[in-house]
C-alpha cells in the first residue's frame, strides 16, 4: 500500500509525539518502583540507664493542689516538664528540667527565680532516686517503688499534661512524673513513651510496666497507664477527674489495648 506524500508529512510529525506520550506512561506506570518507599521510623528500645535522669529543680510547697497546678503550668508554658506530687509531708511539690551538673541545675534554678517564675527551689541529686539503688536492691525493688509512687497519685485530680489542638488531652505526664521521680526521664507524649520503650507480652507484664491504649478508634496511641499487678493499672482518666485504678479486663480497655512496654531492665 503506497502512502501518500500528506500522509507521510502527518506521520513524520506525530511520531515525535507518540514517543514522548510512551516515554512519559512507562515513567508514569514505573513511579512506584523508582520513588523510595517511605520507613516507618520508631526509636530503637533502651535500657534503663539510658533514661537516668539528672538534677532535677524542686519548687513550692503547697497544702493546697490547685496552687501547685498553677505554678507546674505557669512552668509548661514555659517549655519546661513541670509535674506536682504529693509529698510524704503531706504538702504538694512542683518538680521540672533535666540537668548534667549541679552548677547546671543551680544556674537554671537561679534564672527562674530572678524571672519571679518560682520563689524558692531546692536541687534534688540523682543518687537519692530509687534507681540508683536499684544495682544494689535490685530490679523488684525499683519496680514496687514505681507502683507505690503512682499509688501516692490515686486520688489526686489530674491537672497537667498535653493539650494540643491535634492529639487533645495526653495523660501521659503522670507516666512521666511517676518515672522522673524514680530517677527515669522518659519522653514526654504518650506515642512516644510507647515507641521508646521495650514491648512486652500482656501476659509477661510486671508491676511499673507501661500500658497503652487507642481510646479514640484506628490505632493511634492516645492513652497510657502504669501496670499495678492483678491485671490492673493506675491512669487518669481525662483531664480534671481524680487519678484511679482501673481493670485490663474491662471490655473498654481491653478493646482498646494496644500492648505494653518496660524501661527496665536490658535492651
Amino acid at each position: 500500500m503506497q502512502i501518500s506524500k500528506h500522509n507521510a508529512l502527518h506521520m513524520a510529525f506525530l511520531w515525535p509525539l507518540f514517543l514522548l506520550l510512551l516515554v512519559q506512561l512507562l515513567l508514569t506506570s514505573g513511579c512506584s518502583t523508582l520513588s523510595p518507599t517511605p520507613v516507618k521510623t520508631t526509636l530503637a528500645p533502651q535500657s534503663s540507664d539510658n533514661f537516668r535522669l539528672g538534677y532535677t529543680i524542686q519548687a513550692g510547697a503547697f497544702t493546697d493542689v490547685e496552687h501547685a497546678a498553677r505554678l507546674s503550668s505557669l512552668l509548661e508554658k514555659q517549655g519546661l516538664n513541670a509535674y506536682y506530687f504529693r509529698h510524704g509531708s503531706g504538702l504538694y511539690k512542683v518538680r521540672f528540667g533535666n540537668y548534667s551538673s549541679l552548677q547546671e541545675a543551680n544556674r537554671q534554678a537561679e534564672t527562674y527565680l530572678r524571672a519571679g517564675l518560682i520563689t524558692d527551689y531546692y536541687l534534688v541529686r540523682p543518687d537519692s532516686y530509687a534507681l540508683a539503688k536499684k544495682n544494689e536492691l535490685g530490679e523488684d525493688y525499683l519496680r514496687e517503688q514505681l507502683l507505690d509512687t503512682a499509688a501516692d497519685f490515686v486520688g489526686i485530680p489530674y491537672k497537667w499534661g498535653s493539650a494540643s489542638q491535634e492529639d487533645g488531652f495526653d495523660c501521659s505526664g503522670l507516666a512521666m512524673a511517676v518515672y522522673q521521680l524514680n530517677g527515669l526521664d522518659l519522653p514526654r507524649t504518650s506515642k512516644s513513651q510507647f515507641h521508646t520503650g521495650r514491648p512486652v507480652a500482656k501476659d509477661e507484664l510486671k508491676i511499673g510496666d507501661l500500658v497503652f491504649f487507642a481510646t479514640r478508634g484506628g490505632k493511634r496511641i492516645t492513652h497510657v497507664g502504669i501496670y499495678a499487678g492483678n491485671n490492673t493499672f493506675i491512669h487518669a482518666p481525662r483531664k480534671g477527674k481524680q487519678i484511679e485504678t482501673s481493670s485490663l479486663s474491662s471490655s473498654y480497655f481491653a478493646s482498646r489495648f494496644m500492648g505494653a512496654r518496660t524501661y527496665l531492665g536490658d535492651s
